[in-house]
């Protein structure tokens, strides 16, 4: 027997997906592991929004809709931008997508080619990086050495060393939580376009910032491609809905690929998916939570050796420096796991170079959880 094996598949693993398998394999086993290591809302999707599938499941509602998304969906979301940002985004410019995985696929194969130059931010968000590769897109990191988040010198400096074709950033930003401000925003936007770079501006944690308003990166220029989703504001993760906001020029190249590697996104989450917006009140009462773990994070973490490497303004990640305890974060995370029974993700899934000196922890949980997994590590590292 022959197998044929593509470089493309020894891309790094994704070590969060790996640590919440083996935090599974022990649940299953009966040890009663609390996990803090993905971005994973305790809380199911809203009433209204379980009502509306289970009705479309009895109604038999399930099959293919157009590559794009149901337009009763793409309106929504546009009416969303009006709502929530005082901006008029055509629905003609939103795609629906399988998840947000879905929508960095679209946009790295519309957008570039292999060999092309594309900049992120170090630490960031490993799928980024491990798409691109497959892809055989040229990954620039650019390394944040302490900053909160890419300022617009910083993308002009690696574009002087070699040109680039496109940047991609967050705000909330994942592992870090942190956001730009609008100014900064702005100023990272109209750098790129003035030396001819794409933006992808990835808003998923948009509607869990605690500092400041959302800002959308739209705002600061018509060719920016936005990526959101459903899964974390709106607690969705495994319903597989997400958005672009594309370009004009961009809609159709996206539509033909997704055509082709999705056939549509599944119809079920998109009926469900537009009574989403309508749950504001129910997702305000989750985000409350959050806000109460954050702060118990805040106060707690540093008290028990760890760091805060990045300000905890959205999302719900509190990214840290564990120098005090190791020099390896994957080695220490195992542990943890094996020993404490808490998982979190290890920095080396968020920056290959800095990533042994960090971890993330993920408040997404119940308060109990976040309680209770504190009270572990402290026992555990006496």
């Amino acid at each position: 027997m022959v197998v044929s094996l593509s470089r493309r598949g020894e891309v790094e693993p994704f070590h969060a997906m790996d640590i919440l398998a083996e935090a599974n394999r022990l649940k299953a086993s009966g040890i009663p592991v609390v996990s803090m290591a993905v971005g994973q809302p305790s809380d199911p999707a809203p009433a209204g929004v379980r009502q509306a599938a289970a009705h479309a499941l009895k109604m038999g509602l399930i099959g293919y809709t157009d590559a794009l998304g149901l337009p009763s969906l793409r309106k929504a979301i546009a009416e969303h931008y009006a709502d929530h940002y005082g901006l008029d985004v055509p629905a003609s410019r939103i795609a629906v997508t399988t998840g947000s995985s879905a929508a960095f696929n679209l946009a790295f194969l519309a957008m570039f080619d292999p060999g092309d130059r594309v900049a992120i931010a170090a630490p960031g968000y490993p799928a980024y990086r491990n798409i691109m590769a497959a892809l055989g897109i040229e990954i620039v990191e650019i390394e944040l050495d302490g900053a909160a988040y890419l300022h617009a010198g910083r993308l002009k400096a690696a574009h002087r060393e070699k040109p680039l074709k496109g940047v991609l950033f967050a705000s909330p930003a994942n592992p870090t939580g942190a956001v730009i401000p609008a100014n900064e925003l702005s100023a990272l936007v109209k750098t790129a376009q003035e030396l001819g770079i794409a933006v992808i501006s990835d808003e998923i944690y948009h509607r869990l910032a605690y500092t400041a308003p959302d800002t959308t990166a739209l705002a600061h220029g018509p060719d920016v491609t936005v990526i959101n989703s459903f899964s974390k504001y709106y607690c969705m993760t495994g319903w597989r809905i997400g958005w672009m906001v594309l370009p004009e020029e961009l809609v159709r190249p996206v539509e033909r690929i997704a055509q082709s590697l999705y056939i549509s996104p599944p119809e079920l989450s998109q009926i469900a998916a537009i009574e989403a917006f309508k749950a504001t009140g129910e997702l305000e009462v989750v985000k409350a939570r959050y806000a109460g773990n954050r702060e118990l994070l805040m106060k707690r973490l540093p008290e028990l050796g760890f760091a805060l490497a990045a300000p905890m303004d959205g999302a719900f990640y509190a990214f840290c420096d564990v120098t005090r305890h190791t020099n390896d974060s994957m080695v220490f995370a195992r542990r943890m796991l094996a020993e404490a029974h808490v998982a979190a993700t290890p920095g080396r899934d968020f920056d290959p170079l800095q990533g042994h000196r960090t971890m993330r922890f993920s408040y997404a949980g119940s308060h109990d959880d976040m309680i209770e997994a504190l009270a572990r590590i402290e026992c555990w590292l006496k």
